[in-house]
This record gives C-alpha cells, sequence and structure tokens, in this order.
C-alpha cells in the first residue's frame, strides 16, 4: 500500500476561506466517484461553510476527559479504521488534548499520509514555526500552536487562498467571520490592515520559496543545468576595491528593472588566505547591499572567474555583473582579467562589464621595499651581497683553469641565493649584478674588459642574471608569505578567542579593553562616545592617538605609534570593543524590560481580580445592606440574620482577599521585613485555624516536645491561615490534617488534603501570583494564597513546597529553622 498525498491550503489569516475551499475540493473529489469523508471541521459558527458540510459524511469525533471537561478531537482510529480514500482535516496546528493518540493534529495527518490515506487540510501563515516571532512582532501575538514549516513543505499540493485586506475586513464587518460582538475588537487588534497586508505578503513570500525549492528539485531530478529566468536573480562580485559601490548600485537598478529581482553580492576568497580585501571596505560593502534589499556571500577558490561561475549557476543567476580591471592595458597584455574569463565560460548567463574610476589605476609593481623582512636583514643581506662576491671572485681566480665558466656561474649563483635568504630581494639584485659584472671581468674572454666576445658566455651571463633574479624574487615572496601567514595565524587566533570571550558574555568592557592595551603594548585604552569615555583602562602618558570605530565611537591609544598591519587589527578589537558595549547595554535594557513586563503583568493581573474576584463579595454586601435598608420588603428575624452574616462573612472574604493583595505587592517591592523571633508553632496553627468557617475539620497533631521556630508570628499565622484555606477550598467535604515533627536543625508543618491534587508538572505554578490552574471559579479568590505563602515563608528564611498525598490528594510542607 502506498502513501497517500497531502493537499494543504494556505492563509494568510483567519476568514479567508480555507476551510471552505477544502470542503469545495472534498466535494468535487467525491462528484469524482472517490470515497471521501470529514474527519474534523471547525465551522466557527459560519453558515456558508457549515452548508458546505452536506452531502459528505462526517465522521464522529473522539471524547477526551481532561481534569472533569470533556473534549472533543478527532477520532484518528475511527478514520484509520474507515480508511476512506480522502479525508478532510481541518487546522493542521491544532493541539490536541491532553490522552489523544497524538500530542499534534499534523502527527494525525502524518499517520494517515502513511496509511495510504490522502489528506485535504488548512493552516494560516501564523501558525508556521519559522514565522511565529515574526507574527509576534508584527500583530503583538504570540501563537500558542504551531506547525513545523517541514510538514507543509513536503505536502505534495499547497494552495494559496488569497484575500485582500479590505475584502477581508468587509467580511468580517458583515459578520461572515466573527459573531457581531467580536467584530469591533478584532477589526481594531488582529484585522487592522497593516496587520493583514504583512500577513499577506508573509504567505506570498514563503509559498514562493517553496515553489523555487520544487523548480530547483525538478531540475535536478530532471538533469536540467541551464538557466531557467524565472525572474531576475543578479549577482555581482566585489573584490573589496574602490569600484564596490558603484557596482552594487549598478547591480541594484539591473535588479529593480526586472520588478521582483533578486540581488546577490559575492566576495571570493582566495584559499590560502594569504591575500584578500580590506575587511572593512568588505563590511561596508555589504552594509550597503543589505540596505539594498539584497544577501550577501562569500566562496572560497583560487580561480575566481570559475568561482564566480558556480556560485551564479547554484543560485540560478541570471545576470552577473563584475567591475572591469583596475590593472593598467599593459598589465592586461600579460595577464588576462577576470572579466574577459567570465565572459567566456558564462554560456546563458548575461554579463555586465561596468566601468569605474578606478579602472586602469593598478599596473604591473614591483613588491615594495620593505618587504617582510626588518631593516636589519636587509643591511645585512647588503653587506653579504658586496663581501660575498670579491671573496666568491677570489676564490674562483685561486682555482684558475679548473674550473670552467660554468661552474664559476654556479657559484656566483649559490651566492645570490644566500643573500637571498638572508636580506631578500634587493639585496639579492644588487649581488647579481655586482656578481655578474665581476663573471664578465674575471672569467669571460676577453678578461679585463666589460666586453663579451663568445656568444656563449652570452648566453650564459644573461642566463646566470635572469635565475639569480627569478630565485631571489622567489625567495623573497615565500619569506614574505611566510611571515604573513604567521601574523595572519596569529592574528585570527587572537580575534577568535576575543570574539568567543564576547559572544559568551564573559568579558565586560573594562577586560575587553585591558586586553587590547596588553595585546599591543600601550599605555592606555579609553573608549569614547560622543566624546565622553564610557570605559577605560590604563594611564595615558604622552601623546594620545584616536581610532575611530563609527560615527559616534572611538578608541583612544596612549602608548607607541602602532604600525598599519597593527591598525588593521584594531579596528576588529574596537569593533568588538563596540558590540561589548552594547551587549552591556542590551542586557541591562533587557533586565529593566523583564522588571517592566514583570511589573505590567501583576498590574495587569490585578486589575483582573479587582474586576472579578473582589466583585463579589462586594456584590454580596451591597445586595445585603441594600435588603435590609429596604422599607418595602417584608423581612423575617431570620432572614436578617442571614443577611447580616451574608455581610458579616463577605467582609471576612473581602479582607481576605485584600490583604493577600497588600502582601503580594508588598513581596514585589521587597518591603517585608520580618521580626524573628521563637515562635510556638502550635499556637500560632490554632490562632489561623480561628479563620476557617468551620474549624472543626482540621485534625492538628504535633509532639509534646516541639520546639519553638524561628519565625515572626504575625507573618507565620498568615501563611498557616493561607495554607488551611487553600486546602479547605480544594477539598470541601473531605477531612484536612497539619501535623508537625521535627527535623536536625528545622521543624516541619504539613497541611494535608484529599482533594483533587495537582499533576507534578504544575507544581511549582501554584506558587505564582494569581494561578488557580482553572480549579476555582471566579469569586473564590485571586489565586495568591500560595504565593503569599511562599514569600512571606521565605522572607522568614523558611521553605514551602508541595507534594503528593498518599491515597490522592495534595501536601503543603512548610519548613522552618528552630530558634535556639
Amino acid at each position: 500500500m502506498g502513501r497517500g498525498t497531502l493537499r494543504v491550503y494556505l492563509g494568510a489569516a483567519p476568514g479567508v476561506g480555507k476551510t471552505f475551499a477544502a470542503l469545495g475540493e472534498a466535494h468535487r473529489r467525491a462528484a469524482r466517484g472517490a470515497d471521501v469523508v470529514v474527519g474534523v471541521v471547525e465551522t466557527h459558527g459560519r453558515d456558508r461553510t457549515a452548508a458546505q458540510l452536506e452531502g459528505l459524511e462526517v465522521l464522529p469525533r473522539a471524547t477526551v476527559t481532561h481534569r472533569g471537561v470533556s473534549l472533543s478531537e478527532l477520532d484518528v482510529d475511527g478514520v484509520l479504521a474507515r480508511h476512506p480514500e480522502v479525508v478532510v482535516v481541518d487546522e493542521l496546528a491544532h493541539t490536541n488534548a491532553p490522552g489523544s493518540r497524538n500530542e499534534f493534529r499534523w502527527q494525525d495527518v502524518d499517520e494517515f499520509v502513511a496509511a495510504g490515506i490522502c489528506v485535504i487540510t488548512t493552516v494560516n501563515v501564523q501558525h508556521l514555526a519559522s514565522l511565529t516571532d515574526v507574527v509576534a512582532q508584527i500583530t503583538g501575538v504570540t501563537q500558542g500552536e504551531t506547525v513545523p514549516d517541514e510538514v507543509v513543505r513536503r505536502a505534495d499540493q499547497v494552495e494559496l487562498v488569497d484575500m485582500s485586506p479590505e475584502s477581508l475586513r468587509r467580511r468580517l464587518a458583515h459578520g461572515n467571520v466573527y459573531p457581531a460582538e467580536r467584530v469591533d475588537a478584532a477589526m481594531g487588534n488582529w484585522f487592522r490592515v497593516g496587520n493583514l497586508t504583512a500577513l499577506r505578503e508573509l504567505a506570498l513570500l514563503w509559498l514562493a520559496d517553496r515553489v523555487d525549492e520544487g523548480l530547483r528539485r525538478y531540475r535536478a531530478e530532471h538533469d536540467i543545468d541551464h538557466v531557467w529566468e524565472t525572474r531576475e536573480r543578479v549577482v555581482v562580485a566585489l573584490t573589496g576595491g574602490p569600484e564596490g559601490e558603484t557596482l552594487v548600485r549598478r547591480a541594484a537598478r539591473v535588479a529593480r528593472r526586472g520588478g521582483d529581482g533578486v540581488l546577490l553580492a559575492v566576495h571570493v576568497l582566495r584559499s590560502d588566505g594569504l591575500t584578500g580585501a580590506s575587511p572593512a571596505a568588505l563590511r561596508a560593502q555589504r552594509t550597503l547591499v543589505e540596505s539594498l534589499g539584497g544577501t550577501y556571500h562569500q566562496v572560497v577558490g583560487d580561480d575566481v572567474a570559475t568561482a564566480l561561475l558556480e556560485f551564479a549557476r547554484g543560485v540560478d543567476a541570471t545576470q552577473l555583473v563584475v567591475g572591469t580591471s583596475r590593472r593598467t592595458r599593459w598589465a592586461r597584455a600579460f595577464r588576462g582579467g577576470v572579466g574577459g574569463a567570465v565572459v567566456a565560460e558564462s554560456g546563458e548567463i548575461d554579463v555586465h562589464i561596468v566601468t569605474h574610476a578606478a579602472a586602469g589605476s593598478r599596473g604591473l609593481r614591483l613588491p615594495p621595499l620593505t618587504g617582510a623582512l626588518t631593516a636589519r636583514r636587509r643591511w645585512a643581506g647588503l653587506v653579504v651581497a658586496l663581501l660575498g662576491v670579491p671573496a666568491v671572485t677570489a676564490l674562483c681566480l685561486a682555482a684558475g683553469s679548473a674550473l670552467p665558466l660554468a661552474s664559476v656561474l654556479l657559484v656566483f649563483l649559490l651566492l645570490v641565493v644566500s643573500v637571498a635568504l638572508v636580506g631578500g630581494l634587493y639585496p639579492a639584485l644588487v649581488a647579481a649584478v655586482v656578481g655578474g659584472l665581476a663573471e664578465n671581468w674575471f672569467f669571460t674572454v676577453p678578461t679585463g674588459r666589460l666586453t663579451v666576445d663568445q656568444l656563449d658566455d652570452v648566453v650564459a651571463l644573461a642566463g646566470y642574471l635572469v635565475v639569480a633574479v627569478a630565485v631571489a624574487t622567489v625567495v623573497d615572496r615565500s619569506a614574505r608569505r611566510a611571515t604573513a601567514a604567521a601574523r595572519s595565524r596569529a592574528e585570527t587566533a587572537l580575534l577568535a578567542s576575543l570574539s568567543r570571550s564576547v559572544l559568551a558574555g564573559n568579558q565586560g568592557l573594562p577586560a575587553l579593553l585591558e586586553q587590547v592595551r596588553e595585546a599591543f603594548g600601550l599605555d592606555s585604552v579609553a573608549l569614547v562616545e560622543d566624546g565622553r569615555e564610557v570605559g577605560a583602562c590604563g594611564r595615558p602618558t604622552g601623546d594620545v592617538d584616536t581610532e575611530p570605530i563609527t560615527e559616534t565611537l572611538a578608541l583612544r591609544l596612549s602608548g607607541r605609534a602602532l604600525a598599519p598591519g597593527d591598525r588593521r587589527v584594531l579596528v576588529a578589537f574596537a569593533e568588538q570593543a563596540a558590540v561589548a558595549l552594547q551587549q552591556g547595554r542590551l542586557a541591562a535594557a533587557a533586565a529593566e524590560s523583564d522588571r517592566l513586563a514583570a511589573g505590567n503583568s501583576m498590574r495587569t493581573a490585578l486589575l483582573a481580580a479587582v474586576s472579578h474576584d473582589l466583585r463579589t463579595p462586594l456584590a454580596g454586601i451591597k445586595a445585603a445592606s441594600s435588603a435590609l435598608r429596604s422599607t418595602q420588603l417584608a423581612l423575617t428575624e431570620a432572614d436578617r440574620v442571614e443577611l447580616v452574616e451574608t455581610v458579616d462573612e463577605s467582609a471576612d472574604r473581602l479582607t481576605g482577599l485584600v490583604d493577600n493583595l497588600l502582601d503580594m505587592s508588598r513581596l514585589q517591592a521587597g518591603a517585608v521585613t520580618p521580626v524573628t523571633a521563637p515562635a510556638d508553632l502550635v499556637g500560632v496553627v490554632h490562632r489561623a485555624l480561628s479563620w476557617l468557617e468551620d474549624p472543626s475539620r482540621v485534625t492538628v497533631t504535633a509532639p509534646d516536645d516541639l520546639p519553638a521556630v524561628l519565625a515572626d508570628p504575625g507573618l507565620l499565622e498568615r501563611v498557616v491561615a493561607n495554607l488551611v484555606g487553600n486546602a479547605a477550598r480544594h477539598a470541601p467535604s473531605g477531612p484536612l490534617a497539619v501535623t508537625a515533627g521535627t527535623l536536625p536543625g528545622r521543624v516541619e508543618l504539613r497541611v494535608v488534603d484529599r482533594g483533587p491534587g495537582v499533576p507534578e508538572a504544575d507544581r511549582e505554578r501554584v506558587f505564582a501570583p494569581f494561578q488557580r490552574l482553572g480549579d476555582s471559579p471566579s469569586g473564590h479568590g485571586v489565586g495568591l494564597g500560595l504565593a503569599v505563602a511562599r514569600g512571606l515563608t521565605e522572607a522568614m528564611g523558611g521553605t514551602l513546597d508541595a507534594e503528593d498525598t498518599p491515597g490522592g490528594g495534595l501536601t503543603m510542607v512548610l519548613s522552618l529553622r528552630v530558634a535556639a
């Protein structure tokens, strides 16, 4: 039996018609003779959607009981037993009730597809897991139910159910989406035009990416390697040179001409890592690319043209933008440029060779005089050359005719190599030229003159000079590259260590500046923002130099003058310092945001408590007092007594709620300062029981020699009263027990009930403010009792935890220190 197919109807928002379209497809397949059933469809009270169910077989749902509440879910076993050809399963991102066969509905769908059943389903773009953070930023609402993108991506068909924001708002206003009482709130929140437009764009872009994936997969399966110009993809090659901005802007204009063209910038890194562009220039060009809506990429390759074309073909580029060479025409005559090679091998990709102001500004140049060697080594090489030529000449003259000219040239060549190893290129060139003159004067016929009569000698001398210069150049270049490689390794290791520390948050700004000071041997380093120091280490001792980081940030350095190579690394350090500064500020802002969010959550919950739970006792007091004051009601004495008791009970309940709210606000503000002293725990328990309506329900057990505890008697009474009151509310008919016992250095008080208990996963939640876990109706407390109890207990140096009661129920364990 093969796998079934999956067809997904994707929408940008509720109400666009996904379910209606899915049921329409079900009717079409049923009309073609397919066995179609409806597994689960949510009509949300929409008449047109409900009408679509007519004529289709709707399977009964399964009933799942959770915490005494019966919930209806998709009957997975029933669908598998019925095994239709096609099943309609609405709301793919739905989370199943605890106790269901699978945790998520998309897992149910996977089972159906694996069993060979074709599935028609629906999902909104805000439920795709990869987009939940983006949707939260747009709408301010975090989705609780999500479906992995991969589930939708592997669907056989994904169909977008699209509707303009204006049309959807009209549907909403006409009552076709939500009931009339929910329309105004929906129009002003989720269904704002801006939200709907952004969600619609997200849906279109997500589906466009999936279409691109399908197109690439089709081309790979059918071995199609030529470019299909479904939309313009423009690749611009960046070298980090001064022409970069010109190329990027030209490429962006080319991409815009195609409407929704894609801009991609690529920089080719040499695999040896020894040569490359300025990191600062590449960062600036990357910023420009991203500001124009493009993406930046780096690839590694020794052949720049080949690497560019491989990248372009890999991203299905239709056009490639490269800059004309910065070398002169004379230089290009010896070695062709990258542009020419790209044009020759581009195939179906259009290549734009863009001229710029820096074109032709770089020709053939000798290596710099400084090279990679120190001045001391260059002078040493020059001394070896000037002393070595006379010494080698004298040695060869002493050998006389026993040493032919070829051997003499070989000895002088060895001298040139030795000089190149010691002092680099230019001392070796001096040795080659002076040695050539000495060979001509002393060893070629006629001797004693700078002339050569025999053609063989001319060839030998010319060959000697060419080989000497070539060998000296290679040796010097190898030395410079070895030095550069060693320095690059050291810089890379240093920067990698620094980056790891900064990213891991292990180093603050002062430690980072100290590392900069030590790494470069400076006297002081300071980070300056808008002329004001925000961090510094060391003490300035001389001239102060400034290294800019951004428009507002700079490093202020004091000490030795830095070489250009050191400044290049210093730029990277400076940027890390800026990151560390920003990281510290973000951490402080995040902490402040968390504090404000916690306060806002507390205020919101407090308002909810005041508007609901405090209203009940106030309403009771008002109703009872109004009845007592009324002259039109004929009240008996029993009625009056009952009304007075109602006022008294409501006032007590109101007092308890207000006390808990005040205690919680004091705990949140850190204003609780207990006055601890030895306290009689049993006496405190009996005083706390007086708060109960029926203290006789509670059995108190404690040993006669129970030691005193270190606590604030008033606060401890509130804690015990809250614990016993909580147990009485959740076990209204069963007995309650309060037992005390001793442990080494501590006394434990256990409040035991035989109520429904609390699952282990929720035991810590019961101590959070405004949590009732759905087990207490409105008007029976604001969910602060246990939060206040734990807060007061911890303020007195004790602990409060929840445990299972053997045989069912919940036990609160209060632990306090024994008084000395």
